[in-house]
């Protein structure tokens, strides 16, 4: 299972997950955000990392021109969309939709040909930290699925068998928002990649 690891603002914390397994770090440039990182210190962070470590950028409701801007200052390799509006533009990277899921029918409805982020409907953008109900993806073909939403090291273990083609985290593993609890990372991506 792939493992991101979402909210990074320090250089210490990103090579700290690199260095456990994650195999993707996502950088939040939307600026109202706790977690919001400014573009020139993800461009720092980013050339430090190991390869085949995906570097994702994060954004909500920022303009395809913005979008695009963002992600060339900052160096990301891969563009999050959590605005609808945003989907359909043209980016010179690739992009990741991100499905804010409120019922069992918003699983039903995604285009299993597309790999989604799946995150929990909430009126701001992320997921809040609340979780998804699992019986939500009861019989659905998980394997191009992202699982995002109130995980933690303690109930990640609970997905792998469910045959999700990764999981994303970001308060699960906080001592407080913008700073990660290493021991949760580190026990996160452990009990995430254990079958």
């Amino acid at each position: 299972m792939k493992v991101k690891i979402c909210g990074i603002t320090t250089f210490e914390d990103a090579l700290f997950a690199a260095d456990c397994g994650a195999d993707a770090l996502g950088f939040v440039l939307y600026p109202p955000s706790k977690r919001f990182v400014s573009p020139c210190v993800v461009a720092q962070i980013v050339r430090a990392l190991p390869p085949f470590v995906l570097s994702v950028g994060v954004f909500a409701q920022e303009s395809a021109h913005e979008v695009c801007a963002l992600a060339k200052q900052a160096g990301v390799q891969l563009l999050q969309l959590h605005n609808a509006a945003l989907f359909d533009s043209s980016y010179p990277l690739p992009t990741l939709k991100v499905a804010r899921i409120a019922s069992k029918d918003d699983v039903a409805a995604l285009n299993s040909a597309d790999f989604v982020l799946c995150d929990t409907f909430c009126e701001s953008f992320g997921g809040a930290g609340l979780r998804l109900p699992l019986d939500f993806f009861a019989g659905i073909d998980c394997s191009r699925m992202i699982l995002a939403g109130g995980l933690t090291p303690d109930n990640v273990a609970e997905v792998t068998e469910m045959g999700f083609y990764g999981v994303d985290v970001s308060s699960g593993v906080e001592s407080s928002a913008g700073k990660k609890d290493h021991k949760k990372v580190q026990d996160f991506i452990k009990n995430a990649k254990t079958l």
